[in-house]
């Protein structure tokens, strides 16, 4: 039934401001639309939505990603842009950060500015 219908992804936030010059201006996405509720930006073929929240406990597990093709390349882009990526223990992560699956596929996280993890994700193969 929804197998055709173009996906939307929510993320919260408690500054609306602060999260349009982060998706925006750090993360590069195209903003579509901006209220005193949410913030909408176009990611590849589906729709993100900051929306504003009152308060907010992040959680430590990944609420939004994005598969790249070239993590290395993605990853020193954001970097010259601020984003410091996520080291985790136990995790046999490069000396950047990404940690490689026993299948292949090589992922990276960081945060947003409100604490929410996001990931990069290049898939093996």
């Amino acid at each position: 039934m929804l197998e055709s219908a173009r996906a939307m992804a929510f993320v919260p936030a408690t500054d609306l401001a602060r999260a349009r010059d982060f998706y925006g201006g750090i993360l590069g996405l195209e903003v579509l639309d901006v209220s005193g509720f949410a913030c909408v930006f176009r990611v590849g073929g589906a729709t993100l939505r900051v929306a504003l929240v009152g308060e907010l406990s992040p959680q430590p597990f990944t609420v939004f990603g994005w598969a790249v093709g070239a993590i290395s390349e993605t990853m020193a882009g954001l970097a010259a842009r601020g984003v410091e990526f996520l080291r985790y223990a136990g995790m046999d992560q490069d000396p950047a950060g990404v940690w490689t699956t026993p299948g292949g596929d090589r992922i990276a996280w960081f945060r947003d500015p409100d604490g929410n993890v996001l990931s990069l994700t290049q898939f093996h193969g």
